[in-house]
């Protein structure tokens, strides 16, 4: 059984970009520059924009991050995305979600000048992948993506069965894997609402879990020798632990684990790779500017 290491991953990819970084400033191009914009104080958010920021000194770019009180008005948040669109020394931008309520978030993300989407959530972007056409994909989509391809596990002509149809993460994945250019995979999607949900996990090759359920794959779901891929992430209460909670996959993973080829851990596996596919897109957006 591999246990496949997103932590290790991301470091590699995270100094190849570097490499990348400096050779272009050393042809005279300026590093590329990431912004984000952080509405309130959402701890989940802060960490998350914190670590965005770190991940930009670790690959050598610019970063700016924009900070704003959670009463900041619909149009002045759009105002601010207007003026990153309009700014040549910004190659991409994120606007850290959620936002408050009073907020229309759709319209922000729509709001964003595509081609600095480098969350990959703007309608085009996200229609461009349904085709097949170049775009930014959305980073955790693209880290699974790049986790099993640097771990060589064949996705060609295999059963990948998803679990969760979010915009950011199920609906994107299955896009992916049946693609001929990435996963080239017969692809079904589950959900809260799908039939013979054990039975259609059990035939998996590939069992990709984003629901948000903490523990909800078992042992009893997941064939003998199958890849799975763990992308949920919840806090669960843990009185052996200082802290008083533990992180916990949507994969029981001390019951699965045995049975698999291949599996990612919880931390460790899909998440460092989110971020650094974040930073993929950004270099990718300085590479065309």
């Amino acid at each position: 059984m591999t246990i496949i290491d997103g932590k290790a991953t991301a470091a590699t990819i995270k100094a190849e970009i570097k490499a990348e970084v400096e050779a272009m400033v050393a042809r005279g191009e300026r590093r590329p520059h990431l912004a984000a914009v952080l509405v309130g104080h959402d701890g989940g958010s802060e960490t998350y924009v914190k670590n965005k920021v770190l991940a930009c000194e670790a690959c050598g770019f610019q970063s700016t991050l924009l900070r704003y009180e959670s009463d900041i008005t619909e149009q002045q948040l759009l105002d601010v995305v207007a003026q990153l669109n309009a700014d040549a020394t910004v190659d991409g931008f994120i606007v850290q979600l959620p936002l408050p309520s009073h907020i229309d978030e759709q319209k922000v993300t729509e709001a964003i000048d595509p081609r600095k989407d480098v969350d990959g959530f703007h309608p085009v972007n996200v229609g461009r992948l349904a085709i097949g056409l170049p775009c930014y994909i959305s980073a955790t989509p693209k880290g699974i993506l790049t986790l099993l391809q640097r771990y060589n596990i064949e996705t060609r002509g295999k059963k990948v069965v998803i679990l969760g149809r979010s915009n950011i993460v199920g609906k994107p994945m299955a896009q992916l894997m049946m693609q001929k250019q990435y996963g080239d995979a017969t692809v079904t999607v589950l959900h809260s609402h799908s039939q013979k949900l054990q039975e259609e996990c059990r035939q998996a090759d590939i069992l990709i879990a984003a629901i948000g359920r903490p523990a909800f794959v078992t042992a009893d779901m997941v064939k003998p020798g199958a890849v799975v891929i763990d992308v949920g992430i919840t806090r669960v209460p843990d009185a052996s632990r200082k802290s008083g909670f533990r992180l916990q996959g949507d994969v029981d993973y001390e019951a699965v684990a045995p049975l698999c080829s291949a599996i990612t851990p919880v931390p460790g596996g899909v998440g460092p790779m989110t971020i650094c596919m974040l930073m993929q897109n950004t270099l990718q957006a300085a590479r065309q500017r």
